[in-house]
């Protein structure tokens, strides 16, 4: 392979939280994003594009904080410069999003999205709430249970799926998104399609998230833009239909940061303010089983987007693949185990289906992890 461009990564490592994080705010580490957890050391990939598109990691190397700081300064030049970007990002509060603080140590963290299909196929719960009052009942049931946001999706995007027609879309989320809004609840639209998205707004969602991170129809950035809507950008490599036949990747961890760099790039000069937006590594979408785990344990890495970070794990094929290939209702147990590898990165969002066993992890967690003082 012939390297043509060589970039810098760095990745927050040695972190922890409680008792341990305020001894270490003397000075040996930096708070994480703002938040209750303290990050000590940092992992730093050096990594070069080839002729065949993938990115390889040429050289790796684990430093402690101050370390990699008397790195950068002794290489000086760019490295110093990205590196100390890095850093910055890094330790710096993310905005609120969609009226939510994403840094508040004070409060239970990270976020929930309680998950509702309106869908004949989803792979976990396709056909269960198809009729819009059973949905907005459960959606109820979830935002009573302690989900943040809804989120409402009319379009399965499980691996395998075909496209759901406009007008069914439409005819599925619309008095669901309508229903749940009137209720006080908070709503996200799940849709790759403008004219849903459009509609989802009208009927009082306040979030649009996007499996496609707006590349799925060429009226999405605008409608996003104008609106001033909070968007969900979420890496999936192909479509639902095409997404596992293949996915291959030199780094998955870095090429899906540097891919979710240029759609935040791209959304910033069609007009939306970096603060409207979340992003999503798209675990499942597009990645074999091993991608998978090297995104879960690079989690962290995505911080140095200057975004809110949000990740979907729940119920997930992975789950299963690791353990003995229970079906989607009977893998919560590896979904909550995924969720606090997240949550020991400074993930600010989960996306769920169990929101009341969620909020129970978290609230040990919060207590486990106190906020340093």
């Amino acid at each position: 392979m012939t390297a043509h461009t060589r970039s810098l990564h760095l990745r927050p490592l040695g972190i922890v939280g409680g008792a341990a994080a305020t001894a270490l705010e003397s000075g040996v580490g930096r708070r994480l994003v703002g938040g209750r957890l303290v990050y000590t050391a940092c992992g730093i990939f050096l990594t070069s594009k080839g002729d065949d598109g993938t990115r390889q990691v040429e050289n790796a190397r684990v430093l402690s904080l101050a370390e990699t700081i008397a790195w950068a300064d002794k290489e000086g030049g760019d490295t110093a410069t990205s590196v100390h970007k890095w850093l910055k990002q890094l330790s710096s509060s993310p905005p609120p999003f969609a009226g939510l603080m994403l840094d508040c140590p004070a409060r239970s963290l990270p976020l929930i999205m309680g998950i509702i299909n309106v869908t004949p196929d989803s792979f976990s719960d396709g056909g269960e709430h198809a009729n819009p009052a059973s949905a907005i009942a459960y959606g109820m049931k979830l935002w009573e249970a302690g989900a943040d946001i809804l989120d409402v999706g009319g379009e399965s995007t499980r691996p395998g799926a075909d496209q759901v027609a406009v007008e069914e879309e439409l005819k599925r989320v619309t008095p669901v998104v309508r229903g749940l809004a009137e209720r006080g609840t908070r709503v996200s639209i799940d849709t790759r399609h403008a004219t849903v998205m459009i509609a989802a707004l009208k009927a009082g969602a306040h979030v649009i998230n996007d499996v496609s991170a707006l590349t799925g129809d060429p009226e999405s950035l605008d409608v996003v833009a104008r609106s001033g809507t909070p968007v969900i950008l979420t890496h999936m490599q192909g479509d639902p239909r095409t997404m596992q036949d293949d996915p291959r990747y030199g780094f998955a961890p870095t090429e899906i940061y540097d891919y979710l760099s240029t759609r935040i790039e791209a959304c910033a000069a069609a007009g939306i303010n970096t603060s409207n937006i979340l992003v999503d590594p798209g675990v499942g979408f597009g990645k074999t089983l091993d991608h998978n785990v090297d995104i879960l344990g690079c989690l962290s890495l995505f911080h140095g987007l200057g975004c809110g970070v949000l990740v979907g794990v729940s119920r997930k094929r992975f789950v299963a693949s690791l353990s003995h290939d229970e079906s989607p209702k009977d893998r919560l147990a590896g979904s909550l185990a995924a969720a606090l590898v997240a949550v020991d990165q400074g993930v600010q969002m989960l996306r769920v289906h169990d929101v009341a066993e969620t909020r129970q992890a978290l609230s040990v967690w919060n207590a486990l992890n106190p906020v340093p003082e």
